[in-house]
């Protein structure tokens, strides 16, 4: 495991403990280089999934990038790291457990927008913004009173 601190390839690990959800295993590392500790965590490897984008591209399906479309939604709102990476959790699973392999970014950020709009209704709109690209001031509204209308 590569040091986050100084690169360095060797590491030891210090304590390793099971997840709350019982998915992966955590562990301590201390760097044998600088001697500073990070976390690591490993999981079971699951099928790999496709990502169809868009323009018909694919690319392989990246946790992250569902977690990092959070968060820029979520920028100075009061909605902590660790709910989003139970949504993120909710998401990833609802995706390894269908039995298709392929997902389009359509289906991904539905998902996204369900899990968004219980946490906060700004970032689930500023999500909606990007993903469905509204392209005026009249297709915003109509999510926006749509959202209303919910309530």
């Amino acid at each position: 495991m590569k040091c986050p601190y100084c690169g360095y390839q060797e590491s030891k690990v210090v304590d390793s403990r099971h997840s709350e959800d019982g998915q992966s295993i955590r562990r301590r590392r201390e760097c044998l280089s600088c001697q500073k500790r990070f976390t690591t965590y490993e999981t079971v490897e699951c099928l790999p999934i496709v990502v169809i984008k868009r323009d018909g591209a694919r690319q392989a399906f990246d946790r992250n990038k569902i977690l990092n479309g959070m968060l820029r939604a979520c920028e100075k709102r009061p909605v902590a790291l660790a709910k989003l990476e139970e949504a993120t959790d909710a998401i990833e699973q609802i995706i390894q457990n269908s039995l298709d392999r392929e997902v389009s970014t359509t289906q991904i950020g539905e998902l996204v927008m369900e899990r968004l709009k219980p946490l906060d209704e700004v970032a689930y709109v500023r999500f909606a913004s990007v993903y469905r690209q509204f392209k005026d001031i009249d297709s915003f509204m109509r999510e926006l009173n749509k959202l209303l209308d919910e309530k």
